[in-house]
């Protein structure tokens, strides 16, 4: 389409592929929105597209992504605020006719697995090296590794005698995000082989336990403790300690690094047979192929040499 709708908190730029939000930065706009900046939405990571009446004067433009496309929802865990939810675009009422335009624009190019979740992450997290200040510790990730510094003011003393934390992705399986704005917040670990105890939990598929030394991660041996304040897996929120706006992006961020981590190998994810003779099967995984490069999950040389070995069985 390659046209723009500008609304209150932010502006979508409509592509033949995608949608580009771009987020203002204004002292009224969600935190979480000056946080993220902007997001590049694939239309297959799309399920629907609504307009609504909004509040006081506005319509809603509501682009609804797949269960399972967006790691920053899949952290959030339905714990968003509305007017936190940055798929909506909030618009005067005397735009509604051309956000109608665009709704319908949008719902003609939805893919035909709109209906079903989505098999991997198909909207980028936020990148790292990524920090924020929780109330019982400092929690840093650099790509590879997520660094937990205790306080002294803050951090139990389970935490105190287990002392400061590394974890490698490799060997998380997922991530428990509770909003800060919830009264018992935090943002957990969860290791390969330990079982998930909260409420919003988003576990990975991997298996086997995880063998961490003493400075890297809670002892293996027991079961997980159940409060978050004396899991040294665990960094606690507070009032003004770990905010949505810090500590989801960050939460979202490790996920996708942690499915990441859990993918298929390529010559496992794009199988080329010893012959390959049906152009329509040829061209469905190039397809898939292409979708795995827009993911992230594929390099520009390995997409450029799994492709043309799918052309040359032709």
């Amino acid at each position: 389409m390659g046209d723009v709708l500008a609304g209150i908190h932010a502006t979508w730029e409509f592509d033949t592929d995608s949608v580009l939000i771009r987020f203002e930065r204004g002292i009224r706009a969600p935190r979480l929105f000056q946080s993220l900046r902007e997001r590049r939405i694939p239309h297959a990571a799309l399920s629907s597209v609504t307009l609504t009446p909004g509040k006081r004067g506005t319509v809603v433009l509501h682009a609804v992504p797949r269960p399972g496309a967006d790691p920053l929802l899949e952290a959030a865990a339905g714990q968003l605020k509305t007017d936190s939810d940055p798929y909506r675009l909030v618009l005067p009422a005397e735009r509604g006719t051309l956000a109608e335009y665009y709704a319908d624009e949008l719902r003609a190019l939805l893919g035909p697995d709109a209906a079903e979740p989505a098999e991997r992450f198909m909207v980028a997290a936020p990148e790292a090296p990524m920090r924020f200040k929780a109330y019982d510790g400092r929690a840093s990730f650099d790509g590879d590794r997520i660094f937990f510094r205790w306080f002294w003011t803050g951090a139990s003393t389970a935490k105190w005698k287990a002392g400061d934390q590394t974890f490698p992705v490799a060997e998380l399986s997922g991530v428990e995000w509770r909003s800060p704005e919830a009264f018992d917040g935090y943002l957990r670990l969860v290791p390969r082989g330990a079982e998930s105890t909260g409420p919003s939990a988003v576990a990975g598929t991997g298996h086997g336990a995880i063998r961490p030394d003493a400075a890297a991660g809670p002892p293996a041996a027991g079961p997980r403790p159940t409060q978050a304040d004396q899991d040294p897996a665990a960094v606690i929120f507070g009032l003004g300690y770990g905010p949505v706006h810090e500590s989801l992006p960050f939460a979202a961020a490790v996920l996708e690094s942690v499915r990441s981590k859990q993918s298929v190998p390529l010559a496992a994810a794009v199988p080329v047979g010893a012959v390959l003779r049906d152009p329509a099967a040829v061209a469905e995984r190039i397809r898939h192929l292409g979708e795995l490069h827009r993911a992230g999950l594929v390099t520009d040389d390995e997409f450029s040499a799994k492709k043309a070995e799918l052309l040359a069985e032709l």
